[in-house]
């Protein structure tokens, strides 16, 4: 009897504790487990953790994590183009969990690439004024 593996926690998992990823660990998760370019909640609730663990990350890791973290809460959940209400808290409570600069390079890139967003959270990042985030909460209409 075959069972199936769940590929993306292995991965996780073995990333945690190796403690660090590098180019080639992006690599393979770019071509194995993200080879569809879907980004599932849980999928991204798994990359929020390698983040939070503070990990030795290979450069790669950045633009891979925020790319991702974008797909998920602009163009895959929800109204495509836009930070719905859910997608926002949600993204919200991650960046404050994690405290990362990855984090908030999210926050940012997710701001400024959506079409409209919370006002609510367009507020709260202006009000933080988090490293980065002033020019994409401007450029976000809130809705």
């Amino acid at each position: 009897m075959a069972f199936q593996v769940d590929r993306s926690r292995t991965i996780i998992t073995a990333m945690i504790l190796g403690r660090r990823i590098t180019a080639m660990d992006v690599a393979w998760l770019r071509r194995e487990v993200f080879a569809s370019g879907e980004v599932s909640r849980e999928a991204a609730d798994e990359l929020f953790a390698v983040e939070r663990a503070g990990l030795a990350n290979a450069p790669e890791w950045t633009d891979f994590f925020v790319e991702l973290i974008v797909d998920h809460v602009v163009w895959q959940s929800g109204e495509p183009g836009e930070l719905g209400e859910a997608e926002a808290n949600w993204l919200s409570e991650r960046v404050e969990q994690c405290e990362s600069s990855n984090a908030l390079a999210a926050l940012a890139a997710a701001l400024g690439e959506a079409r409209r967003a919370p006002a609510a959270m367009v507020t709260a990042a202006q009000a933080r004024a988090w490293p980065g985030v002033a020019r994409p909460t401007r450029a976000a209409q809130a809705v």
